[in-house]
């Protein structure tokens, strides 16, 4: 029992010389966790750019949208897809009470502004 013991405390404060199978085993268990421990474990997914979440204002949540995700469709359209994009990039679900067009000076639509409510 103290020989398991005193293992366990010498792999806890690494207490093995360099270049013996002990350090060795103990590299290649951290490396083996870096590389083949899944992503989802740590809820460490990359967040779409083409969705970005802005500061709140009165209540409602305020979201920037690629031009790309809503371009020809209709107004009435656009609440229901603005609406479908958010739930799946915030994976919550997100009511869009209405859009803005962001123009640049030669009035193309460089990104829509969304207004949501949880």
């Amino acid at each position: 029992m103290a020989g398991a013991l005193s293992g366990v405390k010498r792999f806890i404060f690494w207490d093995y010389q360099r270049g013996g199978w002990q350090y060795d085993v103990m590299v290649g268990v951290i490396l083996a966790f870096i590389f083949f421990v899944p992503r989802e474990w740590f809820r460490d997914q990359p967040r779409a750019s083409s969705v970005v979440m802005l500061p709140a204002t009165q209540g409602q949540n305020a979201f920037w949208i690629e031009p790309g995700l809503l371009e020809g469709l209709p107004p009435a359209e656009m609440l229901n897809r603005a609406s479908a994009v958010l739930g799946e990039r915030t994976h919550k679900k997100q009511t869009v009470v209405r859009i803005e067009p962001i123009l640049d000076s030669e009035k193309e639509t460089i990104g829509y502004l969304a207004y949501a409510r949880p």
